[in-house]
């Protein structure tokens, strides 16, 4: 069967993203065929067109995260049939196409109060955002947070739903209009850092007393500057490095920090087992139905025009959610 999708000959800009016909074959055992309806844009995509997570082999597809409706299924999957709507996150790689193979056991259905696009838009940020809040650094009432990148997507989601569980959300962002985005979606406060000193901020805020806990995002711009707006046995978690790889660093500097901690969570490690990743699944969808996480895409493109919507990502000229539509 003849698809589209998006391949790279090489790491690099942009414009190494081409579009292209393929064939698809039947599924295998254990594997379904899905008519993609939406495709999730995530900064990993732009770390692995990048080489920065470099890919196995080139010519590549690109892509982890997507939703559709099943068209085809293999043989021994009886958890899924066709007609049934679902979304994915994680390998193989190649979400940026509009029909695909998926294994079975990396989908999850999609509920009815859930569109496709929204469902493809936060799979990976807000399973991100729950292991986070829940697992890495379990959240609670009364813990003052910081949260970097706010008004993005992951930021958005993680600022809402910690607010829900009682923390106070500090959050940085790079233009007054992100500010008014993130005090829109749970911030209790918005620093812009291109106008001030984030640290000088938090430590004002938070009357000299540091916060918990830090999700930062962002790496190698923020990285020590972080670890001064804990206080006293606080939490570091360094889940993305958009600006950049953290430089070589001693860790006994923690120690003359106040004995702070530091740790970098990885998706696979929180998705790999099914249970889990239904469990997850199932109370971001529950939030999102519920509304303590209120989230809608603010831009789609189309499918052929991945080059460009990697550049306004990369550029940070998007905030929220961003989409590929087939």
């Amino acid at each position: 069967m003849r698809a589209n999708r998006i391949v790279m000959d090489r790491p690099g800009p942009p414009s190494v993203l081409r579009y292209e016909q393929y064939d698809v074959a039947a599924p295998a055992p254990r594997e379904v065929l899905i008519r993609q309806t939406a495709i999730g844009l995530n900064y990993i995509d732009i770390q692995h067109r990048t080489g920065r997570y470099p890919l196995p082999d080139y010519p590549s597809p690109i892509g982890l995260e997507g939703a559709g409706t099943i068209e085809g299924v293999g043989g021994n999957v009886h958890e899924f049939k066709r007609g049934d709507r679902v979304v994915y996150s994680g390998m193989p790689i190649g979400a940026y196409a509009d029909l695909r193979l998926m294994p079975a056991d990396r989908l999850v259905p999609v509920p009815p109060s859930i569109s496709d696009s929204v469902a493809a838009g936060i799979f990976t940020k807000g399973i991100t955002v729950h292991y986070l809040i829940f697992t890495t650094f379990a959240v609670k009432a009364g813990d003052t947070i910081l949260v970097h990148a706010a008004a993005g997507g992951v930021g958005r989601i993680l600022c809402q739903w910690a607010k829900h569980l009682g923390a106070t959300v500090i959050g940085t962002v790079g233009t007054a209009q992100k500010a008014e985005l993130a005090r829109a979606h749970g911030c209790d406060a918005a620093i812009m850092y291109t106008a001030e000193d984030f640290v000088g901020a938090v430590w004002r805020l938070t009357q000299g007393a540091g916060v918990a806990v830090v999700f930062d995002s962002v790496g190698k711009d923020t990285f020590e500057k972080s670890l001064r707006c804990l206080a006293p046995r606080g939490l570091l978690v360094s889940f993305g490095t958009a600006s950049g790889p953290i430089a070589p660093f001693d860790v006994f500097e923690l120690n003359r920090l106040d004995s702070l901690y530091v740790t970098s969570p990885a998706f696979v490690t929180h998705t790999r087992d099914r249970s889990e990743l239904l469990r997850r699944a199932d109370a971001l969808f529950n939030a999102v139905a519920s509304g303590i996480v209120k989230i809608s895409v603010d831009r789609s493109y189309p499918l052929a025009e991945a080059a460009r919507a990697h550049d306004d990502l990369q550029s940070r000229r998007t905030a929220g959610i961003s989409i590929l539509i087939p």
